[in-house]
């Protein structure tokens, strides 16, 4: 449905602007003066460059959800309508593409469907728990608490995956560093150097000779390795979208030293942190199972709590399954198996995610700690192997310069 840019004068004589939408022009500008609106311009609104580049659109960030939760929580639990809430949301919504899809969710509610139902339509942005999470605060009659819960746990999540980005950060920029460092001394310095000795006539240490060698294929093949680099990055991806290549790259992650611990942390503290909320929220337990496995973010993991799912759906306590898994660390089923008995498992997982949570922060500690001294090495290594191959000569003909004078 069209969109119309409208700017006209109210009864006050007060200059008024918006947009509305429409079937046509004239259904547009007859909405448009029942609001008491005497009208100066009207057009249709044209389209944005996403339109047409859809790639180019901005995505709907962890920070956007969590603003938007958060406001519409207050706005619930302030007595507003709901399709009200949703009109307000969608105005002040900076974010074009959440807009459009707010825009969406509104016009859903307002035809007789349900909030869980319009938001299951935009699955990329409110996934199965959020969806599932409005359903049960719907179905409750307790849609703002469900609401500020979901936020926390956004807020919560996105402060999880910071931490992942930044103890990736570091290690990644100093080795883009390093290859273009080296880079530009293979294909700029090194040929400078190689014609001064070339035209010496001196003999040359085999370091040296590698070393112009590798400058050499370097100028020429120079387009081949990027090219060469990314197929590799391309291929790895087609491997990994695989299910089989998943699975092996996954099982891969978990065995990587100090990764592979860093990876299970987050992986633990996802699982409690959104089984936790489920739980907290009135999910039965077994359709929250269903949907933390496929969150999972590894399939080792998931393949696990669904294994654990199916052994819980015969009647077996959760404890017992998650243990057979052996995914799971110890102290985890100890202390869900101690919820589980005393009837607070919501609370013992957000506990138990809150303890992870920091251990996620310890081991990224720990991590960048043991990798700056290798990244600085393996850098000074590399540069320093090429500066000492290019200055041997010189201290070669520097030393029979010296004898014969």
């Amino acid at each position: 449905m069209p969109v119309y840019l409208w700017k006209g004068t109210n009864r006050s004589g007060k200059t008024q602007k918006g947009e509305i939408e429409a079937d046509n022009v004239t259904i547009g500008r007859q909405m448009v003066v029942r609001k008491g609106i005497n009208i100066k311009s009207f057009k249709q609104k044209p389209k944005d460059v996403g339109d047409y580049l859809p790639f180019l659109k901005p995505g709907v960030k962890d920070k956007d959800l969590m603003i938007f939760v958060r406001q519409f929580a207050t706005m619930i639990d302030a007595g507003l309508p709901l399709v009200q809430c949703l009109e307000i949301l969608q105005d002040q919504q900076p974010n074009p593409t959440f807009k459009a899809i707010l825009k969406q969710v509104k016009k859903d509610v307002e035809e007789g469907g349900t909030l869980s139902d319009g938001l299951k339509k935009h699955p990329k942005v409110f996934d199965a728990l959020f969806v599932n999470l409005v359903a049960a605060g719907e179905m409750g009659g307790i849609l703002d608490v469900i609401l500020n819960r979901l936020a926390a746990y956004i807020e919560k999540l996105s402060a999880l995956k910071k931490k992942v980005k930044g103890a990736m950060t570091y290690p990644g920029i100093v080795i883009t560093i390093a290859i273009v460092v080296v880079a530009v001394i293979l294909i700029y310095v090194i040929p400078v150097f190689a014609g001064l000795f070339t035209s010496a006539g001196a003999p040359l240490p085999s370091l040296t000779l590698y070393v112009m060698a590798i400058s050499e294929f370097t100028q020429h093949y120079f387009h081949w390795i990027v090219l060469g680099f990314g197929g590799l990055v391309y291929l790895f991806k087609r491997f990994r979208n695989t299910a089989k290549g998943r699975d092996l790259t996954d099982r891969l992650f978990l065995r990587a030293p100090v990764i592979g611990e860093l990876i299970r942390k987050v992986a633990v503290a996802r699982f409690t942190r959104t089984l936790g909320t489920m739980l907290s929220s009135g999910v039965p337990i077994l359709d929250g199972l269903d949907i933390v496995a496929s969150t999972a973010g590894n399939t080792v993991i998931e393949q696990a709590i669904r294994k654990a799912r199916e052994a819980i759906s015969e009647g077996r306590p959760v404890a017992e399954p998650l243990q057979e898994t052996e995914v799971f660390p110890g102290m985890v089923v100890q202390m869900i198996a101690v919820g589980e008995a005393t009837g607070a498992l919501d609370t013992m997982l957000a506990k138990i995610a809150d303890f992870y949570d920091e251990e996620v922060d310890t081991t990224v500690d720990a991590l960048t700690s043991l990798m700056e001294p290798m990244l600085i090495v393996f850098l000074g290594t590399t540069v320093g192997t090429l500066l000492v191959a290019m200055y041997l000569p010189i201290f070669q003909i520097a030393d029979v310069v010296s004898r014969g004078s």
